[in-house]
């Protein structure tokens, strides 16, 4: 073999070898890792998860879900509010469900047989008569009733709270007055024992009961669990003006009901004074109200033209 065809061999040997490193150059981790791309679970996800058969530990909180297991005969209103009113960090989900009248009177006329035959039962046997067993008959009876005339309707409710401790002294403490509250109206409560991923997923606003712990309740006791109660800032009749940062209860209020009626907002620049007014306007518009603004500074004439009333000039060069 001569000089010249050695030399285009070794050359020939040489372009191959730069073609492959060419082809297959590695790509390093930290490229991979400039290459993906976030997603929106991603950020918002813990970076760990610890669940037990009593509670959940997450993102440096201990949290805890009860369900309500038992309620007495008789609902007062308001009695979600000592629960809205505690000074804890706790999560309160209730989950409602109508159920057909037609199914539920099926039903209750099964149960209405079954409790009318108990006491026929008792009564050949000279047994006394049972105070359960008759209270009973006439609440089924009286239910029924009511059911019929469509003046009462049944609702499967689920009512279900996640408390939050940073470690299980406080939580037990936690758990223990709330406990107290309730039982003392006769409300009892359970922790949702190896179901406590499920009961976390149940409080969390995404509407999707994974306990089914449910009771059937009627339209009055329901209307009860209506939570956004505060003795100082809510009223019978009013406006809506926001939210009670305390405990979460809306402030409804119609200060036009007092003898003086005046009021005076303060607050510092940009806070949302303005704001605030002209909502206080169109909610206080809809009682058939007569607003009358002063407005120096022009702000409130698009307002007027919204809702369909008038805006006048007041200058000495004006018409007005």
């Amino acid at each position: 073999m001569d000089h010249m065809s050695l030399l285009s061999e070794i050359l020939g040997k040489q372009e191959k070898k730069q073609k492959i490193k060419q082809t297959a150059v590695p790509v390093m981790p930290g490229e991979i890792y400039r290459t993906a791309k976030l997603q929106l679970q991603d950020i918002l996800a813990p970076a760990a998860l610890e669940v037990s058969s009593k509670s959940v530990k997450i993102a440096g909180k201990t949290s805890r879900t009860f369900f309500v297991m038992s309620y007495p005969r008789f609902l007062t209103d308001g009695w979600l509010s000592p629960i809205v009113n505690l000074d804890k960090v706790f999560d309160v989900a209730i989950h409602i469900e109508p159920i057909a009248t037609e199914k539920i009177l099926s039903d209750f006329k099964k149960k209405v047989a079954e409790v009318q035959s108990q006491i026929n039962i008792r009564e050949k046997k000279g047994l006394v008569r049972d105070p359960i067993l008759d209270t009973a008959y006439r609440d089924l009876e009286q239910l029924r009733d009511s059911l019929q005339q469509a003046q009462e309707k049944i609702f499967s409710i689920g009512l279900y709270i996640t408390i939050y401790a940073d470690d299980e002294d406080e939580l037990y403490k936690t758990e223990n007055e709330l406990r107290s509250l309730l039982e003392s109206k006769l409300i009892y409560l359970k922790p949702a024992l190896f179901q406590q991923i499920q009961g976390f997923l149940t409080v969390a606003p995404l509407g999707r009961d994974q306990l089914q712990v449910h009771t059937k309740l009627n339209t009055g006791p329901v209307s009860s669990f209506f939570p956004f109660i505060s003795s100082e800032l809510t009223d019978n009749k009013g406006i809506l003006y926001g939210i009670n940062r305390h405990n979460s209860g809306l402030v409804i209020f119609d200060r036009y009901s007092l003898p003086n009626y005046n009021s005076v907002i303060f607050a510092t620049s940009g806070a949302g004074k303005s704001y605030a007014t002209k909502l206080e306007i169109l909610r206080t518009l809809m009682f058939d109200t007569e607003v009358i603004v002063i407005d120096p500074e022009r702000e409130y004439e698009y307002l007027a033209e919204a809702v369909g009333g008038r805006y006048f000039n007041i200058s000495l060069s004006s018409k007005n």
